[in-house]
């Protein structure tokens, strides 16, 4: 894939700000002395699955919530943010990246937040595409080590050779995640489709909510009687 239609998976965007000067700083201090993309991609995907805390009550429909910088200035954010910012650092540094949105069934998650959706299907779980040895991997940088650790999941690696995403089983093989719905992918994040499909699934929530002060950690030290 060349010429014009690679320059959109590259190109510093309102929410790929691959231009702001603390994702670039940033991007550069993870990838320290690599030079091949495909050990900058891993580098890059250790320091944001890892470097920024796993939470899905941050969602918020305010749009600069999406953008790569804000995840990182954050520290704490879930999956769609999570692998902007992944992207983000990737196209700083030469790598194409684009985002795909599917929409999956969580066996695992506190009962607290399966309360809290009314579900256990999430919807517009984020992931990242980069473009590395001319062909799309898959990578899925939402879930800390530390986060995994506690939940008795698998922590998520990423060799970028082949497709990291969401593991199926835990590691007692009860069922973790089922994909159920591929929403494709796409160069810029499509907020406004984002948000009415989790309106939609969500209709109870209230609308601009900040629930940052809730965390799965915390739902994960405090379990529901």
């Amino acid at each position: 894939m060349k010429g014009r239609r690679m320059e959109q998976y590259l190109q510093s965007t309102r929410y790929f700000d691959a231009a702001n000067p603390q994702v670039v700083a940033q991007a550069r201090a993870l990838a320290g002395d690599a030079s091949d993309p495909l050990e900058i991609a891993r580098r890059l995907y250790l320091g944001v699955r890892d470097g920024v805390r796993y939470n899905p009550y941050t969602f918020s429909d305010d749009p600069q919530s999406f953008s790569g910088s804000h995840c990182l200035a954050a520290g704490q954010s879930y999956c769609i943010p999570k692998a902007v910012l992944l992207g983000t650092m990737a196209r700083a540094l030469g790598i194409p990246s684009r985002l795909g949105l599917a929409d999956v069934r969580n066996h695992l998650s506190s009962p607290q937040l399966l309360a809290f959706l009314r579900s256990d299907v999430f919807v517009m779980h984020g992931y990242i595409e980069l473009w590395l040895n001319e062909r799309w991997v898959k990578a899925t940088p939402a879930f800390n080590k530390a986060l995994c650790e506690r939940m008795g999941v698998g922590v998520l690696e990423f060799d970028g050779e082949q497709d990291s995403v969401f593991q199926p089983f835990d590691e007692q093989g009860r069922a973790h995640m089922e994909y159920l719905n591929d929403h494709g992918t796409f160069a810029d994040v499509p907020v406004d489709f984002i948000v009415a499909q989790v309106a939609a699934a969500y209709p109870h929530l209230v609308k601009t909510a900040d629930f940052a002060e809730r965390s799965l950690e915390g739902d994960i030290a405090a379990p529901l009687s």
